[in-house]
């Protein structure tokens, strides 16, 4: 994902994180049962219309096994950025601890398609239904924000959210505003080099999981960041602060026209959610 300014304007109305991004605080809350459902965020009708004719969702044939539920196990699912965050610039852009002895701004705005379908409405959506799909296989999800209208939490909340929960897997959801000429592709971050043992072998393992998941379902790896789709940062706060195996997804390119049609349809969300979904048993078992 590529650093992106706060917008001062009020365009928005919400906030949180775990990617370049930051978030300003927020309280962890455990997934509805598999019965309950949960809270999922929809493309409001103006999202939905500026994109005239979304290009086809990728095969939803995998060419991965079966993976078999695993339970008794907890994953934190962290949706970058937050509704609320633009209109409170000051929140957002308040100093907090990144790792590496650095300090970095609590949070930011994210980005958003030409179209102006917004990132942190994406990655909320998709992290409300790959949490429904793990619960339902008997897994523990914690979101680092469990709304689209709020402010944060800052990056150092999201990263001390998964080591409280003691995470299996942290995964912050994200998408990436390149407009670099015919940038496209998803990437999976890494914190590297790594600061403690959780972030050296099971991050990376964590991370080719992702990767492997989403290609294997039929998504392009990028073609402007990182190599093989896999991305070694050291400037991004979650994931220096954690504690637990953690990554973050940048599952595509808003500023790319096919990308961004994709991300703003419900069927390409949710072919997304599944190839995340089953990346994380994947990893997991």
């Amino acid at each position: 994902m590529v650093a992106v300014r706060v917008n001062p304007l009020p365009l928005l109305a919400g906030l949180v994180l775990l990617t370049a991004c930051s978030g300003g605080g927020g309280t962890p809350a455990a997934a509805p049962a598999p019965s309950t459902s949960a809270p999922v965020t929809t493309t409001s009708a103006a999202a939905s219309s500026s994109v005239a004719s979304p290009p086809p969702v990728p095969s939803t044939s995998s060419s991965r096994p079966a993976v078999p539920a695993v339970t008794g196990k907890v994953v934190v699912l962290d949706p970058g950025h937050n509704g609320g965050n633009a209109s409170h610039p000051k929140d957002i852009n308040r100093s907090v601890p990144a790792g590496r002895g650095e300090m970095k701004p609590c949070n930011t705005t994210g980005t958003a398609t030409n179209a102006g379908y917004s990132e942190h409405a994406f990655n909320f959506a998709v992290a409300q239904e790959v949490g429904t799909a793990l619960a339902a296989k008997g897994i523990k999800v914690v979101y680092t924000r469990t709304n689209d209208t709020g402010v944060g939490p800052c990056v150092d909340r999201r990263a001390e959210i998964g080591n409280d929960a003691e995470a299996d897997a942290v995964v912050s959801i994200h998408a990436d505003g390149s407009t670099s000429a015919g940038a496209h592709g998803f990437h999976v971050a890494y914190s590297s080099p790594p600061l403690n043992a959780a972030q050296g072998a099971p991050s990376t393992r964590l991370a080719r999981a992702l990767r492997d998941g989403l290609r294997a379902d039929g998504f392009t790896t990028s073609t402007y960041i990182g190599s093989a789709g896999l991305s070694a940062r050291s400037d991004l706060g979650g994931l220096n602060l954690s504690t637990r195996p953690t990554v973050l997804v940048e599952c595509g390119n808003m500023r790319n026209s096919a990308e961004a049609a994709l991300m703003s349809s419900a069927a390409g969300r949710a072919k997304y959610a599944a190839a995340i979904a089953e990346a994380i048993e994947a990893y997991l078992a």
